[in-house]
């Protein structure tokens, strides 16, 4: 159900709200995630061993596990200062990146870039959620697109940048939100507060589903970030071009975009649990065949690989919010940051046993990770709970 605007606010249209917060999505998640397109320049520019990969890509992801936080307060602040906030510092940190020289100071700004991507995330999925109306994986698909479109482009934005003019002029990526930024503010809604207007969280009540949802969330992520991580590495230690080596990451974010919207598709018609499953499946096939095969059969692995990972996203958004009815911006926040920061977390021995082992033993880790998951899609809730209610 669509929330109507005070007196004192300007009327908006929930398609005009969904259209800019895509929009502003898809420019955080772009300048926010460009990493993967630029780090083997990164290491080598530095003279960081390729083990120590991941904790580049840990600092950038970590503050993404504080997203319930963040969530947290956005429920009870309201307004919209995190959305317009977190897109701001996101892209400020990551804009700056190109100019810092020492290693800790590249940290520091991936992990400022990581706090700001924190802050937007939760309120914005929250705001969403109250202007989908009926068709509700439908439309959060579409929002949850606008950033994976964004994730796509930007590796390969921030490739192209480097190899044509050096890291410095990494703050051309920030152009997009500086120009339209005055649009995002006028048209953007105000999240009400819910301090009063929620029950109490009843954190017992939610620990088994959101412990399924999390076990569930957090290997897919790891399984993300891991294989944008490897993917543009083992390419370019293969003697490929850092520009290619970017559009790797773009294939897998960007055929993905299929997948969310079939996936929510798939969610309003046939249900979650079947979205669940059918993606899980799906992705352990495409990881067995990204762990053997070579070559060009790489390129269309990993593009159907994107659809089964980012199939179920828009899934896991609502079932996060549906056990979190009370705080759905904070079922936002374990559905999707606490995930992608545990899921962060274990990049770095990922990372560490593929440098020392072989980039296949750290695949297939993941998949037998996958593989250990599923069960949890049976304790995950399929409809909506209504908020606990204590007792009188």
């Amino acid at each position: 159900m669509a929330v109507a605007a005070s007196p004192s606010e300007p009327r908006r249209s929930p398609a005009q709200v969904i259209s800019w917060l895509s929009w502003t999505h898809f420019l955080n998640d772009g300048i926010a995630n460009y990493l993967p397109g630029i780090l083997p320049f990164i290491l080598s520019e530095r003279h960081v061993p390729a083990a120590l990969a991941g904790t580049f890509m840990t600092a950038l992801l970590l503050a993404q596990g504080l997203q319930p936080l963040s969530g947290w307060i956005a429920d009870r602040v309201g307004g919209r200062i995190m959305v317009l906030g977190g897109v701001g510092l996101s892209t400020l940190s990551a804009a700056l990146l190109g100019w810092a020289h020492p290693v800790w100071l590249v940290l520091a700004l991936l992990l400022f870039t990581g706090i700001g991507n924190t802050a937007f995330h939760p309120q914005a999925l929250s705001i969403t959620r109250a202007h989908v109306g009926n068709r509700q994986g439908t439309v959060m698909a579409i929002f949850l697109v606008g950033g994976e479109i964004g994730r796509s482009l930007g590796p390969l934005a921030a490739g192209l940048v480097v190899h044509h003019w050096g890291l410095a002029w990494l703050w051309l990526l920030a152009l997009p939100l500086i120009v339209t930024y005055p649009w995002v503010l006028k048209v953007v809604p105000p999240q009400p507060s819910r301090t009063a207007s929620r029950a109490p969280l009843a954190i017992n009540r939610h620990i088994k589903p959101a412990s399924a949802l999390l076990a569930y969330s957090l290997v897919r992520s790891a399984t993300i970030y891991e294989i944008v991580t490897l993917a543009p590495i083992m390419w370019h230690q293969e003697g490929g071009s850092l520009v290619t080596g970017a559009a790797l990451v773009t294939v897998l974010i960007g055929v993905g975009i299929v997948g969310n919207l079939l996936g929510g598709a798939l969610n309003d018609r046939m249900g979650k649990r079947v979205v669940l499953l059918g993606t899980s499946g799906l992705g352990l096939l495409t990881l067995i065949g990204f762990a053997l095969l070579h070559g060009f059969w790489i390129w269309p692995v990993l593009g159907v690989m994107g659809i089964a990972l980012f199939g179920a996203s828009s899934t896991t958004m609502l079932i996060g919010q549906d056990i979190f009815s009370e705080n759905p911006a904070l079922g936002s926040g374990v559905a999707l940051g606490l995930a992608n920061g545990l899921g962060a977390v274990m990049v770095i021995p990922l990372t560490y046993i593929a440098a020392n082992s072989s980039d296949r033993v750290a695949i297939w880790i993941l998949i037998a990770l996958t593989i250990l998951t599923v069960p949890a899609v049976w304790g995950m809730p399929l409809t909506r709970r209504g908020p606990h209610r204590p007792k009188a």
